[in-house]
């Protein structure tokens, strides 16, 4: 990733340094998941579409440790690896808009909270600006090579309002929290790092 495009890393400090933590990225880009995996302070597990598990990609991402997810339909198999990730005390990371879009934390899923209230794990909201700019592209799939590309990690919080219930509204709650939370630090981000 460093040889094609500058990735630049901003607060990784951020990230615990031991226990269970959920990474919460934007998704505006195809290579926005590579680019965590490689700069990340720790190792992170990410949750990815399972039609990314064929062929020798699929034996790749299952050996670097990547849970595949079934998109349209309720994933018990990936909700347990999870779970699991977050009780042996690794790093989960999680797209909360689900799929790829504007990268704004306009529409979460509640995924991200129902993990980070059954755990008790922080939630570390993290910003990956520049891998959609659209100008310069030599492929229309990619980035320009060599361009910065920012990774901004923000300050880590519950999502949870520290009640310990598990509820369908402290679910909703929480969703709506970690939602205020990450527009906020995708703002903040923006600001730092003129994108």
């Amino acid at each position: 990733m460093r040889g094609l495009w500058k990735p630049r890393v901003l607060g990784a400090w951020r990230v615990p340094s031991a226990g269970p933590a959920i990474l919460a990225v934007n998704h505006a880009h195809l290579l926005d998941g590579p680019l965590l995996l490689s700069t990340a302070p720790r190792p992170v597990h990410f949750l990815i579409k399972k039609e990314a598990f064929v062929g020798p990609l699929g034996s790749f991402l299952r050996g670097i440790g990547q849970l595949g997810i079934d998109r349209g339909s309720a994933d018990r198999a990936a909700v347990t690896g999870c779970l699991q990730v977050l009780e042996r005390g690794g790093v989960l990371g999680i797209f909360p808009e689900g799929t790829r879009g504007e990268g704004d934390f306009a529409a979460l899923r509640s995924g991200l909270a129902y993990f980070a209230l059954r755990t008790g794990a922080p939630v570390v909201p993290v910003a990956v600006l520049g891998s959609a700019d659209r100008a310069g592209r030599a492929v229309r799939a990619l980035p320009p090579l060599r361009a910065r590309i920012d990774i901004v990690y923000g300050d880590p919080f519950l999502a949870g309002d520290g009640g310990g219930r598990r509820t369908r509204s402290a679910l909703d709650e929480a969703t709506t929290r970690v939602q205020r939370r990450l527009t906020g630090h995708l703002a903040r981000a923006r600001r730092t790092t003129g994108r």
